[in-house]
């Protein structure tokens, strides 16, 4: 089957959190939601369990725990059993949970920034330590056009680690900056945990969502050692538009680690629902869905590009990252000649609501990010808008 990506749905009369927030002159470009259809399976499975007319209380699908073990076997050469699969409501839980379990209150948990909001939030949350280390960033040439690209920078990592720091937690790929990191990098973050005695949360939840020849790789695959101490999180949610849904995974080797978040969450966090558990083995099993899948990283792909070369062509002052995945673009308007609160000046002049990068911590002053998981034809009306409003 071949997809309509460019197909514009609207969403305000559907309860939507990222369309109904701002009034309707605004166009939404903020929450990391796609404006697609969900793959038609998933739909059908959601239909097929509801049609049971019965909603009591369910539990895990083995199917589902299996079909998992058999995609990080095929897809990372990882070998896991059902049984390390834990169930989450969404992944920002999961940060949460996984903060409350490790260490004791005042204890560190070390992020880069900038970087997804939970990741600065869920350790304060649980009463943790919060220990930055800023991402290196440089100007590289893509053909003759300036990029922003992004690195881990090992030696402030490391020197962000206290005595009392316990846990790293990892984005990969990354959110905001869009980078997915290469084994070497992975590695190295491993060597890292290992020499501190971290446990290493990798949230991986853009996971399947890599632009053109970039193949992800979860850090738990590369060593057994490593693994041990790892709890990697990901979820259908991104990948196949149903964050809604409220389904993610953990995959968790060292029965110690399962204990721990297991205790930090009983009676406090809710077991995922029935539709999600539906929705999730449909969108992981079915092959129509991996099809969507492949479609849609290929239309992101061209969303990607034609946005770094609409930034070339039309807005000289503002540069921007080339993702290597996710549907989420960083743009740098710092020498854009914008005075006062940037994400006012962008509702306000430009009518566009982007999410303020001064909210993904250091280092986000002065950039916006973008959301290209739409049709092109917003994206474009998206930009046309901003570049207006910079004159």
């Amino acid at each position: 089957m071949n997809y309509d990506f460019d197909r514009q749905i609207d969403r305000r009369a559907s309860d939507s959190g990222k369309w109904n927030v701002y009034g309707e002159e605004i166009l939404p470009m903020w929450v990391a939601d796609m404006d697609f259809e969900s793959p038609a399976p998933i739909v059908q499975a959601l239909h097929q369990r509801a049609d049971v007319q019965v909603f009591g209380y369910g539990r895990p699908p083995m199917k589902l725990r299996e079909v998992l073990a058999e995609r990080m076997l095929t897809r990372q050469n990882w070998q896991i059993e059902p049984d390390n699969v834990s169930f989450l409501p969404g992944l920002v839980c999961g940060l949460n949970i996984i903060c409350r379990a490790i260490g004791e209150p005042g204890d560190g948990v070390l992020v880069n920034a900038p970087v997804y909001m939970p990741f600065l939030s869920a350790p304060t949350n649980q009463g943790r330590e919060l220990n930055v280390a800023e991402l290196a960033h440089t100007l590289v040439n893509d053909n003759g056009h300036q990029r922003v690209r992004y690195e881990i920078d090992f030696d402030a990592l490391e020197a962000a680690i206290t005595p009392r720091t316990r846990l790293f937690i990892l984005c990969n790929p990354h959110n905001p900056v869009g980078r997915a990191y290469t084994k070497e990098e992975l590695l190295q973050i491993g060597e890292l945990c290992i020499k501190h005695d971290l446990v290493l949360c990798s949230d991986e939840i853009h996971c399947d969502l890599t632009m053109g020849d970039t193949q992800h790789i979860s850090v738990a695959s590369l060593a057994p050692e490593i693994a041990d101490r790892t709890i990697t999180l990901q979820a259908p949610s991104k990948t196949f538009n149903i964050p809604g849904l409220g389904c993610s995974e953990a995959f968790v080797q060292n029965k110690e680690l399962r204990a721990r978040m297991d205790k930090a969450a009983a009676g406090i966090v809710p077991h995922v629902n029935l539709m999600g558990y539906a929705a999730g083995l449909a969108a992981y099993s079915d092959p129509e869905c991996e099809e969507w899948r492949l479609q849609l990283l290929a239309y992101l792909t061209a969303n990607r590009d034609f946005l770094t070369d609409y930034v070339d062509t039309h807005l000289p002052q503002v540069r921007t990252t080339a993702p290597d995945a996710t549907y989420l673009a960083w743009l740098d308007l710092r020498e854009a000649g914008v005075e006062g609160n940037l994400q006012t000046f962008c509702l306000e002049e430009a009518k566009v609501a982007f999410n303020n990068g001064a909210a993904f911590g250091q280092g986000g002053e002065g950039f916006v990010r973008l959301n290209y998981g739409c049709p092109r034809a917003t994206l474009a009306e998206g930009l046309d808008r901003l570049r207006h409003a910079l004159g």
